[in-house]
């Protein structure tokens, strides 16, 4: 499957973003999907999963009740709502796609990746 990533940009602290990632494949609904982001100077940190089937989710720490994740399987697409962005939530944000049925939380579980796409919050 490819991945193509999209909707970041600047933004005020407070303010929200909205990203999208584009899936090809007739497959995407088998897939569970998550979002990361890498930060210079830091590891990739897991934000979100979208699990396929039954849409659950999970979440990272940093991001529990700011960040949603959703997915519309007949668009092939899967989507971060993000709102009360804060400075540090500055980083390039990935999408990625696991061939599984669960949700994994750290960056070796995803067997596809999309590009990335720059966020960026100022204050």
């Amino acid at each position: 499957v490819q991945l193509q990533a999209f909707g970041g940009g600047l933004v005020q602290a407070g303010g929200s973003l909205r990203l999208s990632c584009a899936a090809s494949g007739r497959t995407f609904s088998t897939y569970t999907m998550g979002w990361f982001r890498q930060a210079p100077g830091k590891e990739r940190e897991f934000l979100a999963a979208i699990r396929w089937g039954d849409s659950n989710t999970h979440y990272g720490d940093s991001v529990k009740g700011r960040f949603t994740i959703s997915r519309d399987n007949a668009k092939n697409t899967v989507n971060l709502q993000m709102n009360s962005l804060k400075p540090e939530d500055t980083a390039v944000y990935y999408c990625a796609a696991r061939w599984a049925s669960s949700i994994a939380t750290t960056w070796p579980g995803y067997d596809y990746w999309g590009q990335g796409t720059l966020v960026t919050v100022s204050s």
